[in-house]
């Protein structure tokens, strides 16, 4: 009796396919993803060098801390321009952070429902405002009005000061920092939004039947939560503010100048990169420029750093999980 034929079934005695293929695919494509960006920062890097080396031949490591920039006699120094980035900056994070964490923790903990995402459009209106435009707005509406009221209250209530003290000239490193920080908000406030949204409830529930305040639980169980999160946000407008051109450049007056008090005019290492890099004549002048750009690279990265080591202090129990 012959045996009864096998039943055949569609793709008969073709290979099995591991089921796993996605997966390798998918960790390979995202392998060679992030090795592409660290790929492309290496190439910004060479490319600057290369265009910087004529500089760093002349000049070595002095030009780092010397304030001379006269094209005529081809000596150039980075000084004023690393101190005028570092201090719009420090003064864009000092109006922003305060003001984007509080706008985030009253409309996660406090606002109505209804008012919620009408706010947040236009928090998301304003982060997609070229930045030309605020600078525009800030050479004829901000700076006047900072010139004529601000400043001159800030003059006459705290002159003593070295910070508010000389001639008020409108376009300064106190404008600057004024326009970068309304350009750094809806980043800091979007960012802050999201990580105050992560904070389990059970941490707020857990404040209430201690019989703790509303006050008390945004500051004990919501921003001691975040604080890494929140810091983490800071950050990243901390790099959006770092790279700014176009509107510190109409607004912060363009004089390479170190000078103690924030009405008087500066000069940011983008601003300069920027407005005379057309105007390079020589090749020093040239390598000059590509060596502020190099310079400007390298203090994001030190500072981005030094951000993480912070971080890391920061870190506490479940800090890590808002991240």
């Amino acid at each position: 009796m012959s045996p009864l034929p096998r039943p055949t079934t569609p793709g008969a005695g073709i290979l099995p396919v591991s089921p796993r293929w996605p997966d390798r695919s998918f960790r390979w494509l995202a392998l060679l993803a992030a090795l592409s960006i660290v790929a492309l920062i290496v190439l910004v890097g060479w490319e600057l060098y290369a265009g910087a080396a004529l500089a760093v031949k002349k000049f070595g490591v002095g030009f780092l801390g010397s304030s001379d920039w006269n094209p005529v006699t081809d000596k150039y120094g980075a000084l004023p321009f690393i101190f005028g980035t570092l201090v719009s900056s420090v003064i864009a994070l000092l109006i922003a952070v305060p003001l984007g964490v509080a706008t985030a923790l009253f409309l996660t903990e406090m606002a109505p429902v209804r008012m919620r995402q009408p706010v947040i459009t236009v928090i998301e209106m304003l982060a997609a405002v070229p930045s030309v435009i605020f600078g525009l707005w800030g050479v004829f509406v901000l700076v006047p009005w900072l010139r004529d009221h601000v400043f001159q209250w800030f003059k006459h209530t705290l002159g003593f000061l070295p910070l508010f003290k000389g001639p008020i000239y409108g376009p300064s490193m106190l404008a600057a920092g004024v326009v970068v920080a309304i350009m750094i908000l809806p980043i800091i406030t979007s960012v802050s939004r999201e990580i105050l949204r992560s904070v389990p409830n059970l941490q707020r529930e857990a404040a209430y039947a201690l019989g703790a305040t509303h006050w008390e639980v945004i500051r004990i169980a919501v921003l001691s939560y975040a604080r890494r999160g929140l810091f983490g946000a800071a950050v990243l407008g901390l790099g959006r503010a770092l790279g700014e051109t176009m509107a510190v450049t109409m607004v912060i007056g363009n004089r390479p100048d170190i000078s103690a008090s924030l009405f008087a005019p500066g000069y940011t290492l983008a601003s300069v990169v920027a407005n005379e890099f057309t105007e390079a004549t020589t090749d020093v002048y040239l390598s000059a420029l590509f060596e502020l750009g190099l310079v400007l690279v390298a203090l994001t990265i030190v500072i981005n750093a030094i951000a993480q080591l912070m971080l890391r202090t920061l870190a506490g129990p479940g800090s890590g999980k808002v991240m």
